[in-house]
């Protein structure tokens, strides 16, 4: 009895080293994130991914970096390398984490990048999509503010681009401010962005 007591506790001594690991890891990686190295942040999110193949954080981040590095760019080859790394590392994520909303919304805003990139030759092909994660998304998380914004932020676009009222996309976004005051993520290394663009476009609508 003893002998099994010893490699339990060295068992779940090992699990709590691990779990160490990981968060360090990720915290390292948010810390370069934050003081705009991104690829280098990129880097540890990926090396964490390779060793940590049950979870899907990493992956999710990767993706989300390689969507943010790509609203602006304009060489398509660039865009492609990008976004076809951030799709690989949706589904990843998607494999460990079936039905996370958090995943759907990454997901959209990576086929949003196309059709911000190109919209005669993308907004046909991926428009439907979009909608209709979003639409998942939110069935899934209908409080969730990151669901609720973006799916609001899309609509919005989509008004503009056909000369529609953008009104009601517009009380939409305040009420995703009021859910963002509300959420608690996970922990600290799930997702919590989003408030300061939801505020942004909530000003944006007075103008």
């Amino acid at each position: 009895m003893k002998h099994l007591m010893i490699i339990a506790l060295l068992c779940v001594s090992g699990a709590i080293n691990a779990q160490t690991n990981f968060e360090k890891g990720m915290k390292k990686a948010f810390e370069l994130w934050e003081n705009n190295k991104m690829d280098e942040a990129e880097n540890m999110f990926e090396r964490i991914s390779k060793a940590e193949t049950d979870e899907w954080l990493p992956h999710y981040y990767i993706a989300q970096i390689n969507s943010l590095k790509s609203w602006n760019e304009k060489d398509e080859s660039v865009l492609k390398a990008q976004l076809d790394k951030a799709q690989e590392h949706i589904n990843s994520a998607m494999a460990i984490s079936k039905d996370n909303p958090e995943i759907i919304v990454i997901q959209a805003h990576v086929l949003t990048n196309w059709v911000a990139f190109d919209g005669m030759t993308y907004g046909m092909k991926y428009s439907g999509k979009i909608t209709e994660l979003y639409s998942k998304a939110e069935n899934l998380a209908p409080k969730n503010p990151r669901v609720v914004f973006s799916k609001a932020e899309w609509g919005m676009g989509s008004a503009k681009y056909f000369g529609q009222d953008t009104a009601p996309y517009c009380d939409t976004i305040e009420k995703s401010i009021e859910l963002f005051a509300n959420f608690k993520p996970e922990s600290e290394l799930h997702p919590n962005w989003g408030k300061q663009r939801a505020q942004q476009v909530a000003e944006s609508c007075k103008k």
